[in-house]
């Protein structure tokens, strides 16, 4: 389901001179004889960022996962990156969510960084994430005008991929516009700021306990403090 939009998302990593970093041993691949899933994992290392994971879960019929995050270098205060698509196959049933994460909910910051995704979503209106935003909290993470799109199979066939293509598009701006802006948080601050969010998203990541039911405890608690939120502490 979500190949297409992985090779996308691959291209233009390659295309911005991107190099593939190994994961932590153990944590590239793991297989699930159970579940019939694997759950594959990538680092890159991006200019103008310090870390970009990338993370697909296939688990046959039932279940299709493609994530990813990117974290700019420190000096960068721009919004983070965070994809999240889920395909339930037996449902029949999408539902993805596409952000800038801000660092900041302070209006000079949104004002700064947000105005591209506006447009993307004056340009999209079918996939405003009004509704999304009652499961999040507002105030940590998430921006007014995230991406969410719910739906079947046309969604995932022809609004989603549309969309997607933009958002990565508008993100790739955002960055390549790095050099002419000048920071509204310093860069101490900011590496204060994307730790504080790994710590955050480790305490509440859904996704946590479906991996564990695919790869057992174990190796998920590893997954999730080494791999997906580095700066998170392990329990």
């Amino acid at each position: 389901m979500f190949d297409p939009f992985l090779q996308e998302l691959n291209s233009k990593l390659e295309l911005s001179g991107a190099q593939p970093v190994a994961p932590p041993e153990g944590l590239a691949e793991c297989r699930s004889l159970k579940r019939q899933s694997v759950i594959q994992s990538w680092l890159w290392n991006v200019p103008g960022f310090r870390r970009w994971r990338v993370t697909r879960l296939d688990a046959g019929d039932s279940l299709q996962v493609l994530n990813s995050v990117a974290y700019p270098e420190f000096n960068n205060d721009q919004p983070l990156m965070g994809i999240d698509l889920l395909w339930f196959g037996t449902r029949g049933k999408l539902v993805a969510v596409l952000d800038f994460q801000p660092l900041l909910q302070d209006q000079n910051y949104l004002d700064a960084y947000y105005r591209g995704l506006k447009d993307l979503i004056s340009r999209h209106p079918d996939l405003h994430g009004a509704e999304a935003m009652r499961s999040f909290d507002p105030n940590q993470y998430f921006s007014p005008w995230l991406l969410f799109c719910r739906g079947g199979a046309e969604e995932a066939q022809e609004s989603l991929p549309r969309a997607f293509t933009a958002f990565l598009d508008c993100y790739w701006q955002l960055s390549a516009e790095a050099g002419q802006r000048t920071s509204i948080v310093t860069a101490e601050k900011v590496k204060t700021l994307q730790e504080a969010y790994d710590v955050y998203s480790a305490e509440r990541d859904p996704a946590h306990g479906l991996f564990s039911s695919h790869f057992g405890k174990a190796w998920s608690d590893r997954f999730l403090h080494e791999f997906l939120f580095p700066s998170s502490p392990q329990q």
